[in-house]
């Protein structure tokens, strides 16, 4: 009888080992999310345009921020309703509040050109980030976004293409690839649904 049990289990336990084995599909909002988590983000959903001003003026509360960075104009009517003062010149004191070229599903990145940051370095600018994005800007890869600002800005490409892909300010990437290039940030991201 005894016997009989080893094997029935043996066998339970090998279909329980390939069960968990089988890999996960996600969809691509779902493992955008997960990744940028995962690499200590702060993840906001918003389903209407008034949940963002409201996570807005609990990030500002949160932080104990009286100023904002923003030039970005389409995204300045976010801000209409709180205390915050902004400034449109990019430095490095100001937390900045800031549209994002694409969100890069594969590895939680958040992919920024010139039309955010100029010409700046990220590491030269402030270690605090509020990024507004929508749903419609999740990309599966690297590659899918850099197509998509292709195909964007086909006349007049941006310059400065760099990916924030680490959101703790101590994180340290032992990847000799990544050498003097920490763009680890403290960053909120706001997102909208638009789909």
């Amino acid at each position: 009888m005894n016997f009989l049990k080893k094997i029935f289990k043996s066998s339970e336990d090998t279909k329980n080992e390939e069960l968990k084995k089988q890999p996960v599909s996600l969809s691509l909002d779902d493992s955008f999310v997960h990744n940028f988590i995962e690499r200590g983000g702060k993840f906001l959903y918003c389903l209407k345009k008034d949940d963002v001003t409201a996570n807005i003026i609990n990030i500002l509360e949160e932080n104990d921020w009286n100023t904002l960075t923003c030039k970005d104009t389409n995204i300045l009517k976010y801000l209409s309703t709180s205390k915050v003062k902004t400034y449109r010149k990019l430095d490095g004191n100001n937390p900045i509040f800031t549209s994002c070229e694409f969100l890069i599903s594969e590895n939680g990145s958040i992919l920024f050109s010139s039309n955010q940051i100029e010409d700046k370095r990220l590491s030269t600018l402030t270690n605090d980030f509020i990024v507004f994005a929508t749903t419609s800007q999740i990309v599966k890869n690297m590659g899918e976004s850099l197509t998509g600002i292709k195909v964007k800005y086909s006349n007049n490409l941006p310059t400065n293409i760099s990916p924030v892909k680490n959101y703790g300010i101590n994180y340290s990437d032992d990847n000799f690839l990544n050498y003097g290039s920490n763009n680890s940030k403290n960053l909120y991201l706001l997102l909208l649904e638009d789909l």
